[in-house]
């Protein structure tokens, strides 16, 4: 192998080691967030007090934040269809459309 070669794969590594811990310090506060419920303190720190079920009591026993939580998901499962809906149109019109329209959404997007 050449040297320009390993001088190559020497920037793939590095970008391959950046997008890692890119996508590390992105998911890893959102992959945190349930093991934090579980928790018996107020404060979310380490290390952990102790595991309780108790948020999750309170939440069912609360109609205020029962209905909360049911109007996030009713909002979350309808703008979810309605983004996948909207990709699903413009990809189509992106492959099959042949108008001025179509060129101008497959530009925008």
């Amino acid at each position: 192998m050449s040297a320009a070669r390993k001088e190559a794969n020497a920037g793939g590594r590095w970008l391959g080691l950046y997008v890692l811990a890119y996508l590390v310090f992105l998911y890893l506060p959102i992959l945190l967030i349930p093991l934090f419920s579980f928790n018996d303190s107020i404060q979310a720190a380490f290390p952990l007090q102790g595991f309780t079920l108790g948020w999750y009591e309170t939440l069912y026993g609360n109609p205020a934040l029962s209905g909360a939580l049911a109007n996030s998901l009713v909002i979350g499962v309808v703008a979810a269809s309605g983004a996948t809906l909207c990709g699903i149109t413009v990809s189509y019109m992106d492959l099959y459309g042949r108008s001025p329209l179509a060129a101008t959404i497959s530009a925008i997007a």
